[in-house]
């Protein structure tokens, strides 16, 4: 057996290392690091808690929005607040235009660029993956960056800038938006449907989104396998088997994203077990974060977050990293666009994932089905909104009790629990997505969903950075900087 430590990785947010057993060209086994430490629960502690929203925007620089929501989310629990329509509309075009250009940026600047590597330069779509998605050059990354840049500039009418976006609020949307703005909005968002139905998809949003089998999604790609992005990604799949590498733990966590003024979501929440084919009511009490294996002081139990402690010991014996492991109910989940589609029934990747499991492919799929169905979301919010209607009702003075705030961002399940004490924070825990996706071992030796994904990859003799293990880590999307607090 050979141990090859991979890392830090290029093309995420924060720094992230993998250390891997191999035997026989496979890896056997594999222990996830977050090496970097940030401090941001206790930072909050002491601070009265509607300063939250100042300092949480400033995790993550590319995920700013989603942790706005969730702290927003957590005072409007602890303080009873429910926000106005408008303001629920609003808040929901902001996270989904963050959501969205991450699901762009993964697909065009971190994940497909892998695919113009030497060591495919014998398949039949090398050459064309080059000339689209080689870093900096390829046309389809260039063409990519530009919308993504206009596809932000929603964020300058809608919440004044990004990223730190600070017009969110427990009681709604601080931006009122105007009929003309409206129209300005709508034009942009019909702009990014446009790019997405010319370059990704080459083909409607809708007929797209409609897809409801894998024998329906391959006779499609037949028609023409390299017309657009997808369809070349597809045709990448087959050759590269990429529907059996990095097979995930098979439960699927969302908490349910974009909720709606009378009540659910648009997508909705639960846990997707793969293995009985059954969504199954989340139990929030359920979960438990274990500091086992994180340079952290850990506890005899795991602890649910609003009894969560962050203490750094970066002395702990048989630790390996500064993330917790997340659990719900003592199981390991994956969290992600793959969870979301799966808990809201659409029928393309429980079909996929019914075949497959928790895969590189269906993990990209998902995410690109996921852009599909929420721009025409968007254009539906924005046209909801009513004039000379309230976008936010003022906050109280938060003084005491406790708040949770669950949101779904790009890469899975965002938490955020508080404790107020007397005007102040008293407590304040963050289970993030990768914190979920990226967890170590816990108490009883059983790994995260990463750690599981990667074992069995193949491993090439001489690689340093293999490239199954690359493909497998950015299929799950990690921003390292969300991870440790």
């Amino acid at each position: 057996m050979t141990r090859l430590l991979v890392g830090p990785f290029n093309r995420v947010e924060g720094d992230l290392e993998v250390t891997l057993d191999i035997a026989d060209g496979r890896v056997t086994s594999a222990r996830v690091n977050a090496p970097m430490y940030r401090g941001f629960e206790q930072i909050l502690r002491g601070k009265n808690p509607h300063d939250a929203l100042v300092y949480v925007p400033r995790i993550c620089g590319i995920c700013s929005v989603s942790q706005s929501v969730a702290s927003a989310r957590a005072l409007a629990d602890l303080g009873g607040l429910e926000m106005p329509p408008n303001g629920q509309h609003a808040t929901n075009v902001i996270l989904a235009t963050e959501n969205l250009a991450d699901h762009l940026t993964h697909f065009y600047l971190f994940f497909m660029p892998d695919f113009t590597r030497p060591v495919y330069a014998s398949r039949a779509w090398h050459a064309e993956a080059e000339r689209r998605f080689a870093p900096q050059t390829g046309e389809q990354t260039r063409a990519a960056i530009a919308a993504r840049q206009r596809w932000f500039t929603l964020l300058g009418t809608l919440a004044g800038k990004w990223p730190h976006t600070q017009s969110i609020e427990p009681g709604g949307s601080t931006r009122p938006i105007e009929a003309a703005e409206r129209v300005r909005l709508l034009s942009r968002v019909r702009e990014f449907r446009a790019f997405l139905e010319r370059h990704l998809f080459a083909a409607p949003l809708e007929q797209v989104s409609s897809i409801a089998s894998e024998a329906e999604l391959w006779a499609w790609h037949a028609q023409d396998p390299w017309r657009g992005d997808f369809r070349l990604f597809l045709s990448m799949v087959e050759d590269a088997a990429l529907e059996r590498l990095g097979p995930g733990p098979g439960r699927y966590l969302s908490y349910g994203a974009y909720p709606q003024p009378d009540g659910g979501f648009e997508l909705g929440g639960g846990v997707w077990h793969a293995q009985r084919a059954v969504l199954s009511r989340l139990d929030v009490a359920a979960i438990r974060e274990d500091a086992t294996h994180a340079w952290l002081a850990d506890s005899a139990a795991p602890r649910h977050p609003l009894d969560g402690l962050t203490l750094p010991d970066a002395d702990k014996p048989d630790a390996y990293t500064w993330n917790k492991a997340p659990r719900l109910a003592g199981e390991v989940v994956e969290t992600g666009a793959i969870a979301r589609q799966l808990a809201s029934a659409q029928p393309l990747v429980r079909d996929a994932v019914a075949r497959h499991g928790g895969t590189v492919y269906t993990r990209v799929l998902a995410r690109l089905i996921e852009l599909a169905r929420v721009v025409p979301m968007m254009e539906r919010w924005l046209q909801q909104l009513q004039s000379g209607e309230s976008y936010c009702v003022p906050s109280p003075h938060f003084t005491e009790g406790v708040g949770v705030g669950l949101s779904e961002a790009a890469r899975g399940s965002l938490g955020h629990w508080i404790v107020a004490s007397r005007g102040q924070i008293a407590n304040y825990q963050i289970v993030a997505p990768t914190t979920w996706n990226f967890s170590p071992r816990d108490a009883a030796g059983t790994p995260g969903a990463l750690e599981q994904a990667l074992e069995g990859a193949p491993v090439q003799e001489g690689e340093l950075t293999p490239v199954a293990v690359q493909h497998i880590v950015r299929s799950f999307d990690p921003c390292m900087v969300c991870t440790v607090h």
